[in-house]
């Protein structure tokens, strides 16, 4: 070694400390290559650091939610941190191609972007790298990398830090992060099977839905009304068939479920396919979209698979949406062994089929042109979208599906022998198939099992029922139509209990403690509930101790987790937020628990343009302005800045719309008629008058009244002898009382010199409903010489019809 130049491990210690020292080494070591790409001094930087493998656990480089892989375009948040009481000065952070050696430009993968410039740049001799800004004491620092597109393969992250005059990097260790990229699910398209299905004979499936997607999961902007999963369709088919795929486009029929949540469309394209398809699938759609599953179980539906149809695909909407929704795309359900597969569970995020460009639960129908792939919803598509997360996260899932073989016909030939559950799925069909009813009697199917006679721990019995619609041989006897079998109460028995299935127990949850003695939990849920509708009484929830770490120290402590962040402190700018955690239990020693209870770190808000205002944080709303139908509410908040400190122009009052249950409308009634003549001529008779509904009750308001009443009349006493003679005369003289009443009540005592024809018929309502009019004319028929012209003219009605809402 001479003394021409400082020693390379002296400068690389200097590059680390400052991007100056970077540019001098650049320049001092190897004049000739100063000219050379930059890439060229990545390689030495990356070539020094793999001399040294000096570990140390006291460093983390961590992807925000400890992904194992990465999505195609996705932005993830990295941070490089120090436990306490440590600390670096310096540090460069790296992404490669695994198995690159970085003096290529193709080495690198995704792109790192700045989010604190006072703490990180790009290195001046290494623009794929990020390090300092300026040399100092810190504990954390953060940037985000956006990950490489489809087909990068897997991505290494490699971080350096200096501390004091000591660089730690890792090849392998808590500096060293390696991500690969997420297989077909979130890929550019389905991956279609490869290989023919070497199974025999056939199985028999059973599809569940669980949606998961409810205001707890998915709190924003989540739609309080019309929330819903469509009717789910689907098939098993063959290869040679595709419902949907990534990367592909929609057909009509997936369009009308996505847009419309109708499965018409998609169930005809799939009977089309004939022979490519083996069975159809379809589920009832489920509104509101969650309810518990001791409310309603979750939908399920059986199809049956062979050797040449063994792919399943189904979907279904999540609505309200743009075109969102979830499924499976081709699932081969047969082995490599030659075998059926004997349960898939998959979690579900929603995609996009391309047909609709809302970004909103709610957002306008607005057709995409032309039509775009379908692709699955990210965290990063959009900021006004439910999922989008800043962070690039991934998208909790909105639905789990459980596909479970039930049962398998025919000699079959998987290599790997047959399990337990294997044996018994068989058998339990063969049981539940055997039925010694002859052929000659034709049954409709069972109904349900009544309940049990039985309310208590007695002893009852329970009742099934079928008909017997054919006898094709009266040589040959029919069996019993009814069924009869021993039962009790509702939890009254183990026998009670085994009706309900269950799930698996799902995993345990952590130990409550962090260290000694605590307790952990694990939950499982209804699979499916007792045919005679009793409630489940098996528990779904089970609890015991765990300790953690035995030996724990007299003097540690127990706290317990961190608590939320605040809000930053700034509403612009740089600002701080803090965390909180409590002491649970201090030292059995009696000493100062010495774990740290509070963490403060920087926050970043937009930037400052002008002075901020000071609010108070938003009321609560206002109850809405009516008791019933649509109304108003508010909310406030207050200004605590001083006015003179500049205008506010945020808003101190918002105001929404708020719908409470329809208000009650009441019967309305016309006026009652005048009575008419009495119905006989002499002796005792009786007189009516009536009325008409002008308007009927809506939503709870009050009944309508009688329509017709009736009251006694007495004329004067009948003469023996003359009752032909009487009745002609009464009769005549109802006639013309009559005719002199119908020509009072349109008007005409008042123009004696008119006729009137008849009302003619009302006419057609002008609306279905929401309220219309009717209308019928009265014209002239005959005008007298006495009559004045002006006042002998035609008459119209009109009234109210079809009031009942939409």
């Amino acid at each position: 070694m001479t003394a021409a130049g400082p020693h390379p491990r002296v400068l690389l210690l200097l590059c680390l400390f400052s991007s100056a020292a970077c540019n001098m080494f650049a320049f001092t070591e190897e004049p000739s290559e100063r000219a050379g790409k930059a890439d060229g001094y990545c390689s030495r930087i990356l070539r020094a650091q793999s001399n040294r493998k000096d570990g140390n656990s006291e460093f983390r480089l961590r992807v925000e939610g400890d992904p194992e892989s990465y999505h195609p375009g996705s932005t993830y948040r990295v941070t490089l941190s120090a436990t306490s009481p440590s600390y670096f000065r310096g540090f460069t952070v790296i992404a490669l191609r695994e198995g690159a050696e970085g003096d290529k430009d193709e080495d690198y993968a995704g792109n790192f972007q700045i989010i604190d410039e006072e703490e990180t740049q790009f290195m001046t001799n290494c623009p794929p790298a990020v390090t300092e800004s300026t040399p100092r004491r810190r504990t954390t620092i953060q940037v985000f990398w956006t990950a490489p597109p489809s087909g990068s393969g897997c991505v290494v992250l490699k971080a350096s830090i200096v501390q004091k005059r000591i660089i730690y990097f890792q090849d392998e260790g808590s500096l060293t992060k390696r991500m690969c990229e997420k297989e077909s699910l979130y890929g550019d398209a389905t991956d279609k099977p490869l290989l023919d299905c070497c199974a025999c004979g056939t199985a028999k499936y059973r599809v569940t839905f669980y949606g998961n997607w409810s205001e707890k999961t998915h709190p924003k902007d989540y739609p309080r009304r019309a929330n819903h999963w469509s009717a789910i369709i689907g098939s098993s088919h063959s290869k040679n068939y595709v419902l949907w795929e990534y990367g592909g486009f929609s057909s009509e029929g997936v369009k009308q479920v996505a847009e419309l949540g109708s499965p018409v469309k998609m169930e005809e394209e799939i009977r089309q396919k004939g022979d490519d398809v083996l069975t159809v699938i379809k589920m009832k759609a489920q509104w509101p979209a969650w309810q518990p599953l001791n409310v309603r179980a979750a939908p399920s539906a059986e199809f049956s698979v062979d050797r040449s149809r063994h792919l399943m695909s189904f979907l279904t909407m999540l609505g309200p949406s743009p075109d969102w929704n979830v499924g499976l795309s081709a699932e081969d359900l047969c082995t490599k062994e030659c075998g059926w597969a004997q349960k898939v569970v998959q979690d579900l995020i929603p995609w996009d089929a391309g047909t609709d460009s809302g970004f909103t639960y709610e957002s306008p129908n607005k057709p995409t042109s032309p039509q775009d792939k379908i692709r699955p919803l990210t965290s990063l598509d959009h900021p006004q979208s439910p999922f989008y997360d800043p962070e690039g996260g991934a998208i909790t899932p909105v639905a789990r599906v459980m596909v479970e073989r039930i049962a398998r016909k025919g000699e079959q030939c998987n290599i790997v022998p047959d399990n337990v559950d294997d044996i018994v799925a068989d058998i339990a069909q063969e049981e539940k198939e055997e039925d010694d009813t002859p052929e000659t009697c034709i049954y409709s199917n069972w109904s349900p099992w009544s309940v049990c006679s039985s309310a208590t721990c007695e002893k009852g019995k329970r009742m099934r029922q079928r008909m017997l619609k054919a006898q094709l041989d009266l040589s040959v006897p029919c069996p019993h139509t009814q069924d009869f079998e021993p039962c009790m109460g509702p939890g009254c028995s183990d026998e009670d209990a085994s009706t309900c299935m269950m799930s698996e127990w799902i995993n345990w949850s952590p130990c409550s403690m962090s260290c000694g003695a605590g307790i952990r939990s694990r939950e499982r849920y209804v699979k499916q509930f007792p045919d005679d509708g009793s409630i489940c009484t098996l528990p779904t929830e089970e609890t015991e101790n765990c300790v953690i770490n035995e030996e724990c120290s007299p003097s540690s402590c127990l706290v317990t987790e961190w608590g939320e962040w605040d809000v930053c402190s700034a509403t612009c700018g740089l600002g701080m937020k803090r965390r909180e955690r409590m002491v649970q239990m201090p030292p059995a020693d009696g000493s100062i628990c010495g774990a740290e209870v509070l963490e403060v770190e920087k926050c970043m808000m937009p930037e400052c343009h002008t002075i901020p205002c000071m609010l108070t944080p938003w009321s609560d709303w206002s109850d809405c302005s009516v008791t019933c139908g649509k109304g108003l509410r508010t909310r406030q908040r207050m200004l605590k800045s001083p006015v003179e400190l500049g205008e506010c122009t945020e808003e101190l009052e918002q105001v929404e719309k708020c719908m409470l249950p329809e208000c009650p409308i009441d019967c309305v009634m016309s006026e009652w008629t005048e009575w008419s003549e009495c119905n006989k001529s002499c002796g005792k008779g009786h007189t009516i008058r009536t009325r008409m509904v002008m308007l009927e009750p809506q939503f709870g308001g009050d009944p309508c009244p009688e329509t017709i009443q009736r009251k006694k009349c007495k004329i004067r006493k009948c003469n023996r002898g003359q009752g032909n003679s009487d009745e002609k005369k009464r009769r005549k003289e109802q006639r013309e009382k009559r005719r002199s009443k119908q020509g009072r009540t349109e008007g005409t005592s008042e123009h004696p010199g008119c006729r009137m024809r008849p009302w003619s018929s009302w006419t057609e309502c002008t609306k279905l409903c929401g309220g219309g009019i009717q209308e019928r004319l009265m014209t002239v028929k005959q005008r007298f010489k006495t009559a004045q012209l002006s006042s002998c003219k035609d008459r119209k009605e009109i009234r109210a019809c079809n009031v009942h809402p939409c």
